[in-house]
């Protein structure tokens, strides 16, 4: 009987310093002790619990595992995948292995800042929300700041995915992490779109098909579910000139707290908490730093 709600992390060993940040900050915060798994390639099962050593009460899973759950599953296809779509793949394919209804599918560089219950993700008659909106505010943000690019890439990105499925209308986002997933909203995109065209969901996610938005317009077209919408669970900083701007504007992990669950640092731009050695030159480490400090400077204009 599969459970009703768990928590989910894929990750890798890049990510195992930010993934014990998390890790701290949900023992404490899980008022309701939901079951946490974690994913990652079983070459990295050892070094997780060296690195989880001082930590128990999570699941192991190998994304090996999960990835052969799929009927169409190749071995081969798979080690030449990309880490960004195999990451992808193993978020989205969790459901298959039996062990939950919904899923908090959670990235290694959050953490959590106050308390949480089941009932922050499942309504009373345990149908799971769904974040799902229209990101106007960032997209004002990024508008009101000089990156007009930001908002017409993620608009192109889900004009992509609207119109594979034919559906007219706004677009909808169902970002940032972390998502709250449902296996039946996945068994209807199986169903009702991959296996008619006669492809995978390994077909379906490419660069330009993010995983989030399948999952969104799935449930859009075929409403497995109720849908219940929520905003988004977390504060998220996409980017270090958003996470400078709102600082300088006062916002602090305490004041998100009223209205937020937890935080998203990018890893891209917080390359302090990657594990092991860094591969770049002292020079490109150098001009990483000086961008982003410039960037900074340019919070207050």
């Amino acid at each position: 009987m599969p459970q009703d709600l768990v928590l989910f992390c894929k990750s890798y060993k890049r990510d195992f310093l930010r993934l014990k940040r998390l890790f701290v900050t949900l023992e404490k915060h899980n008022a309701d002790s939901i079951p946490f798994y974690i994913a990652t390639p079983a070459a990295d099962k050892s070094l997780l619990f060296d690195v989880l050593k001082s930590h128990q009460g999570f699941h192991w899973v190998a994304d090996e595992e999960i990835a052969g759950s799929n009927p169409y599953f190749n071995l081969e296809r798979y080690l030449k995948m990309s880490g960004g779509l195999s990451q992808q793949i193993i978020k989205s394919e969790f459901w298959r292995l039996g062990i939950a209804s919904n899923y908090l599918c959670i990235d290694s560089d959050s953490i959590f800042i106050r308390d949480f219950y089941k009932s922050d993700f499942l309504a009373s008659d345990r149908i799971p929300y769904t974040v799902l909106h229209q990101n106007k505010e960032f997209f004002q943000m990024a508008l009101n700041r000089g990156h007009d690019r930001v908002e017409r890439d993620l608009r192109a990105e889900s004009e992509r995915v609207k119109n594979l499925f034919g559906r007219e209308g706004p677009n909808y986002y169902c970002s940032p992490a972390p998502f709250i997933w449902s296996a039946k909203v996945w068994k209807s995109l199986e169903f009702n779109y991959l296996q008619p065209k006669g492809i995978s969901l390994w077909d379906a996610i490419t660069p330009e098909i993010p995983e989030t938005l399948l999952y969104g317009e799935a449930l859009l077209n075929y409403q497995a579910i109720p849908i219940r919408t929520i905003e988004p669970l977390f504060r998220v900083y996409n980017y270090d000139w958003e996470f400078y701007l709102m600082r300088r504007l006062g916002e602090t992990e305490q004041k998100l707290s009223k209205n937020f669950l937890g935080v998203i640092y990018q890893s891209a731009w917080e390359s302090e908490l990657h594990y092991g050695a860094s591969g770049k030159s002292l020079t490109s480490r150098f001009v990483k730093r000086f961008k982003r400090f410039v960037r900074l400077l340019q919070s207050y204009i």
